[in-house]
């Protein structure tokens, strides 16, 4: 990781939105500048990276160690527990003249914002959360492998959980397999509960697997990731069960094609909006049309879901270095829901699938 490219990227970013300053919380982009993972608790820690001059970083006295490992240049202002954080808030605010500070709206909390606020009580705080999304949204070749592992691992996973899945198994009780498998796998974190749904369940979107077990005909979606490096996958993939009607056939296959249309489209200089348009409008000739629900994706990096985002009204380019995902998917309510989700990277002559696991219509003896 180049700390001092990236801090002048981020700085490029600030003169663009006419700020002083950018202030961050533990998270993605606070790791990304620095290499560090800090928990966010009841003791705020904000690195404030100013235009111009050495950044700042508030701590509490526990995490300073932890700090200085990371070799990253800032004033370190640290308090301790029977202290209180304001007095370190202060100081910064003597070491800074900062007008107008950026932070992240989705992710700074309002126990920070009252600290800024109350340190800098004339300086105005403003949202820049799709400044510091988009100064993410281009990978570097270390940031393209740590992604290329976590696929490969999740679908390491996938493949071994689908040996294991048989009629009469619970979904939560495939989700255990699969998070066994997943821990098989070489990760460096973050791991979440996969999405596993069945039946009519696959309808859901965003569903929670429970005790609905599987019968001849179900379908059967795994959505899912592991993480390489704090770098996160992000996979769909719906089989069906013994058997599958010719209706549900129909359906997937509209998938499968509109999945299919976003992989042949996909390059540098594609507009986000033109490359949705082009995979759910195939969704939407289709006879399935009243099942489109969500848009084709979105990208893939520290965060699970960050810049750009593949939807209509998104005009921006595609660049290469971009890792998406295209995952068009059907929902029909109370039959079954299917999605097909790749993780892609941009590249100058197009595209490259980092995904590898057949898309075909799989059905489980």
């Amino acid at each position: 990781m180049d700390q001092l490219s990236r801090i002048e990227g981020l700085r490029a970013a600030m003169r663009n939105e006419a700020l002083d300053a950018i202030a961050f919380i533990p998270g993605s982009s606070f790791r990304y500048l620095t290499g560090g993972t800090f928990h966010v608790m009841e003791r705020p820690t904000v690195l404030i990276v100013p235009l111009q001059g050495r950044p700042v970083v508030v701590l509490p006295d526990l995490e300073a160690e932890s700090w200085d490992v990371l070799g990253f240049d800032a004033e370190v202002l640290r308090w301790r527990d029977e202290e209180g954080y304001a007095g370190a808030f202060a100081q910064a605010a003597r070491l800074l003249d900062l007008p107008v500070i950026g932070v992240e709206g989705l992710s700074m909390r309002v126990i920070e914002r009252n600290a800024l606020q109350a340190a800098f009580p004339r300086s105005e705080l403003k949202d820049v959360q799709a400044a510091t999304l988009s100064l993410r949204a281009v990978k570097d070749a270390g940031e393209i492998e740590h992604l290329r592992r976590a696929v490969k691992m999740a679908e390491a996973a996938l493949t071994l959980t689908l040996a294991e899945v048989q009629i009469g198994m619970s979904e939560r009780e495939i989700q255990l397999a699969m998070m066994a498998n997943v821990l098989k796998q070489p990760i460096t974190g973050p791991v979440s509960p996969p999405l596993v749904l069945a039946g009519a369940n696959s309808a859901l979107p965003h569903g929670h697997a429970g005790e609905y077990r599987l019968k001849s005909g179900d379908a059967l979606l795994f959505d899912f990731g592991v993480g390489s490096g704090g770098y996160r996958s992000d996979i769909t993939r719906t089989v069906f069960i013994h058997d599958v009607s010719a209706e549900d056939r129909e359906l997937y296959d509209v998938v499968l094609e509109a999945n299919r249309k976003g992989h042949e489209a996909a390059r540098p200089g594609l507009s986000c909006h033109a490359l949705d348009d082009l995979c759910r409008g195939h969704l939407e000739a289709s006879r399935f049309a009243p099942y489109v629900v969500h848009k084709t994706g979105h990208g893939l990096g520290l965060d699970v879901h960050e810049s750009p985002m593949v939807m209509r009204g998104n005009h921006a380019l595609l660049a290469a270095g971009n890792v998406i995902t295209i995952e068009p998917g059907l929902y029909w309510p109370g039959r079954l829901g299917v999605r097909i989700e790749d993780d892609v990277l941009i590249t100058e002559a197009g595209c490259e699938s980092l995904s590898t696991l057949p898309r075909e219509l799989l059905v489980l003896a």
